[in-house]
């Protein structure tokens, strides 16, 4: 039985924390699972970790679900979110149902989360009112990162800490089951975490969040390109790799790999021609 909604809003009634890391294939999810992890976000950000793309915008429907399948595959138990992509729900209702439900449909996956503040509670209470469980993103919304001007702190200013606190609000009553906040000041993010009675997922916003979520390839240090202050590595992975791989290499050179201990043989009984004719 996987982790449900209600299952994470009893964690934060309970004081219990809630880690939460992305997975994009099925190795990725499995390892997790395995170390027990509630709930796996299958974030967008595979755009720029596994298909190189500069942002999380060219990421398409196809590829998100393409990407959740494995992940929902490799796992019995933890609770699997899909982010709908840039322009699947904020063109009008019909598109977000049609495309939210379709993930689920393909997937397996138990919900969906959506970027955005009040200008989306329409659609999010649209989605819940048929069945489809929301998470909400307010703060840093990275399919707004041309709106927003880059990837910076948001809510620094009191009318923007404002607004952030108040979306939190209104996510919260159009029925988000929790809130991932990012990038904003911490005390910003108690202010929401202490007024909400649903979880608040934190990245890049402090210790007083519900739960927390990190990038996989920025935990274990597995993408180079980017390492943002909010992510702590726990491995050097990328560089693991380079060394295996260099070794590998040097071994197929000097002729060592496969050694007989890699290497298949077989046993033949040779027969002389009298002893074939006897």
């Amino acid at each position: 039985m996987r982790i449900s909604i209600k299952d994470l809003q009893k964690m934060k009634k309970a004081g219990l924390k809630i880690p939460m890391l992305t997975a994009y294939d099925y190795t990725t999810a499995q390892i997790l699972e395995k170390s027990k992890i509630p709930i796996i976000l299958v974030g967008d950000s595979l755009g720029q970790v596994i298909l190189g793309y500069e942002s999380t915008i060219p990421v398409t429907l196809n590829e998100m679900i393409y990407h959740a399948k494995t992940v929902v595959r490799a796992t019995k138990t933890t609770h699997i979110v899909v982010d709908l992509p840039f322009l699947s729900y904020q063109t009008n209702n019909s598109d977000a149902i049609k495309n939210a439900g379709k993930i689920l449909k393909e997937t397996g996956a138990q919900s969906v989360k959506l970027e955005g503040g009040k200008e989306i509670t329409s659609t999010i209470n649209y989605l819940i009112n048929r069945g489809i469980p929301v998470m909400g993103h307010i703060g840093l919304t990275p399919q707004s990162v041309h709106q927003q001007g880059g990837y910076g702190i948001q809510g620094k200013t009191a009318k923007n800490a404002q607004k952030i606190i108040d979306d939190a609000s209104y996510l919260e009553d159009s029925g988000a089951y929790g809130i991932v906040l990012e990038s904003i000041p911490s005390q910003i993010a108690k202010i929401i975490t202490d007024k909400l009675s649903i979880p608040t997922i934190g990245i890049g916003s402090g210790v007083y969040c519900d739960g927390q979520v990190q990038v996989f390839h920025d935990l274990v240090g597995l993408f180079d390109d980017f390492k943002p202050k909010h992510a702590k590595r726990y491995l050097e992975l990328s560089k693991l790799i380079q060394e295996s791989t260099m070794n590998y290499i040097d071994e197929v050179n000097k002729g060592e790999f496969p050694s007989n201990k890699e290497s298949f043989f077989i046993t033949c009984l040779l027969y002389t021609s009298d002893a074939a004719d006897e």
